[in-house]
């Protein structure tokens, strides 16, 4: 309880602090971030590389949450443009956006069935339904869609309006879903078989097939593929069916990756495998895997990678240090510190991982970096925010934001240490899906 004698003590250090005075007139006329911006610090922020990718234009999520989808596929049709040869060319998110969805609304009714016997207010029941379904997702969730589905270019499925602007079909399917979980539930208490409990979660979900295919459009099962090369060049490839098409033209070799991450808490020990319980989309797809590593292992791992001619998916934190317009992730970019008279506010990774200040949130690409004495000092980040922020989209990333901020990357097998391959064939760690670890990029 606060005695008035504490804080009249309060009060009374407040008050004879010149600082605290001075905060206090600049906080009355002034933002505060824009008082806490380091301007020092954002002229770090030059874009320019020595370890750079040439790639397509970036891409642009508009008001959704698909980053790790985008940043999938901004990827892939790297690849794919070496051979279609094209100036500028999209892999439909919508397709893969589409089929997530669904996958999800399964996923959501087959785990409040695996949970009938947990009380509604159990903590895994309760994460179940409040989180429902959202855009989010991570890399091994991506791979599940893309190796039951397939890819297809975005002029087989273009955007609807609803595939940019999510949040409100969100809602929609997430009443459906909540009601749903609510019959089934019901329906076990009074008595009903586990068939009887699947038929209804069978027409729930035929309900949101619904919603989502007049949303988004029904995903095309063949389709003709028109283009133009760089050179003017008419191409027409017909009959194409989406697990063709990526094929023909991807083919990217899932099982030869893994994802890396960066949590340095005392609950996951490095050099270990993990994987998270009731998170994913694919009901029959493959677990999320995660090896724990430390921060040097990862950056060499993606350096390697550019170096052989491949950009890098990976998972950060861009709530710490961003200045959106210049496109620049600079850590210590604003502080507090100096404001508010020397109060402290740094903390450890450790420490914003344990206690819910820091977490994956978004996905992008790594597509270049730049080196002095053979270390890395900054890093080209495609982003999928459209061309108006950074440099025409793309972003910049210190070396020290990359230590405090990345948490996960996705890289060749082969590029690891024989203690981290091994520990891929030993029993995963399990955590909980309301670990930091398990937060999902949107």
């Amino acid at each position: 309880m606060i005695q008035k004698s504490d804080y009249d003590k309060m009060k009374a250090d407040y008050r004879s602090n010149p600082a605290m005075r001075a905060a206090s007139l600049a906080m009355a006329k002034h933002p505060l971030e824009e008082l806490i911006f380091d301007q020092r610090k954002a002229d770090e922020g030059q874009f320019l590389f020595n370890h750079e990718l040439k790639t397509l234009p970036v891409t642009n999520q508009k008001s959704s949450g698909r980053c790790w989808l985008f940043a999938a596929l901004n990827l892939f049709r790297e690849i794919a443009n070496k051979k279609l040869n094209m100036e500028k060319f999209e892999l439909s998110q919508n397709y893969i956006a589409y089929w997530d969805k669904l996958e999800k609304a399964n996923y959501f009714l087959d785990s409040i069935i695996k949970t009938l016997d947990l009380y509604k207010d159990d903590r895994m029941v309760n994460y179940i339904v409040t989180t429902g379904i959202q855009d989010g997702g991570q890399w091994d969730m991506m791979a599940n869609l893309v190796k039951k589905y397939g890819l297809v270019p975005k002029s087989a499925m273009p955007e609807t309006y609803v595939s940019s602007n999510t949040r409100p079909l969100n809602r929609a399917v997430n009443i459906k879903l909540r009601r749903a979980a609510a019959i089934i539930r019901r329906a076990y208490r009074d008595g009903a078989e586990l068939e009887e409990l699947h038929k209804i979660a069978d027409k729930e979900l035929c309900d949101i097939h619904h919603m989502l295919t007049a949303a988004f459009g029904e995903p095309p099962e063949t389709f003709d593929f028109e283009y133009k090369d760089k050179d003017e060049n008419y191409h027409r490839v017909e009959n194409l069916t989406p697990k063709k098409f990526f094929d023909e033209y991807i083919a990217f070799p899932f099982d030869e990756y893994v994802s890396l991450i960066n949590s340095p808490t005392d609950d996951k020990p490095m050099n270990k495998a993990y994987t998270i319980r009731f998170l994913g989309n694919v009901v029959e797809g493959d677990p999320i895997c995660y090896l724990n590593t430390d921060i040097e292992t990862i950056k060499k791992a993606v350096m390697q990678t550019i170096d052989s001619g491949e950009s890098v998916w990976f998972g950060s934190d861009v709530g710490w240090f961003m200045d959106r317009e210049s496109g620049c992730l600079i850590d210590d970019l604003t502080d507090y510190e100096p404001l508010f008279g020397g109060i402290a506010f740094k903390c450890s990774k450790e420490d914003k991982l344990d206690y819910r200040m820091s977490a994956m949130d978004h996905a992008m690409t790594i597509t270049g970096y730049h080196e002095v004495g053979g270390k890395p000092v900054r890093w080209k980040i495609q982003n999928s925010w459209g061309d108006e922020k950074g440099s025409k989209g793309y972003f910049m990333m210190t070396d020290a934001w990359f230590d405090n901020y990345v948490y996960q990357a996705v890289v060749k097998k082969s590029l690891l240490g024989e203690e981290l391959l091994k520990a891929l064939d030993e029993e995963k760690q399990v955590l909980d899906p309301w670990d930091p670890m398990g937060t999902l990029a949107d």
